[in-house]
């Protein structure tokens, strides 16, 4: 063995980190299947809940906060501008918001962060790691579109939850889970949550 492959293989693996921000937008159930999907993976979640958020999930779900806190591995206080995902050095894969609401977007494209949620994403971009926005809104006025442009600009990817009906799903839980599988293929984090597309059945045949 050559002295560089000595040192490879004496240097310690990189844990896989993943920090998981949900905001107070509608669609709480994306960022809780999230954390749900990754518990089947070796990815370690890193939870950001917002205060808006906490009063979603009790509305929206039947799960209570300190169950959703209990998926994550990690969990940072929205306050706590001092976690370790506050800093560039804390090395991760990126981070998802899910879901992002319009407020959370806005701080995010403007770099004007308050808390521990937008300051995450705000380091995810200048380190040019992954940021991936699932923002919940619509219909959209021209400020949301042009903090979706600013965002993207800035390197984010905006990606709204869209069902894709040519899975034909046949409950919310399928097409929450299509969306989530195929946001996870941004970061090539396979959850088997996808019913891919294989063609039409003519094109299959040839």
């Amino acid at each position: 063995m050559n002295e560089a492959s000595s040192l490879e293989s004496a240097s310690p693996r990189r844990p896989l980190r993943l920090i998981i921000g949900i905001s107070g937008a509608s669609g709480a159930i994306y960022g809780i299947r999230l954390l749900q999907l990754l518990r089947g993976t070796d990815i370690q979640s890193h939870l950001i809940i917002s205060p808006t958020a906490r009063v979603t999930i009790a509305h929206e779900t039947s799960f209570k906060v300190s169950e959703v806190e209990a998926m994550a591995d990690t969990v940072h206080s929205h306050a706590d501008l001092g976690a370790a995902c506050s800093s560039g050095s804390f090395h991760t894969l990126g981070m998802v918001v899910a879901p992002c609401s319009v407020k959370t977007l806005a701080e995010i494209a403007t770099g004007v962060t308050s808390n521990l949620l937008s300051r995450s994403a705000d380091v995810v971009l200048k380190e040019r790691r992954r940021l991936v926005l699932m923002l919940r809104e619509t219909p959209l006025h021209l400020g949301h579109i042009r903090n979706m442009a600013a965002a993207t600009e800035a390197g984010a990817i905006l990606y709204p939850p869209v069902p894709a009906f040519y899975a034909r799903p046949a409950s919310l839980d399928e097409m929450v889970d299509h969306s989530l599988g195929r946001m996870l293929d941004l970061f090539g984090i396979e959850a088997g949550a996808i019913r891919r597309w294989e063609g039409t059945p003519k094109a299959r045949r040839g």
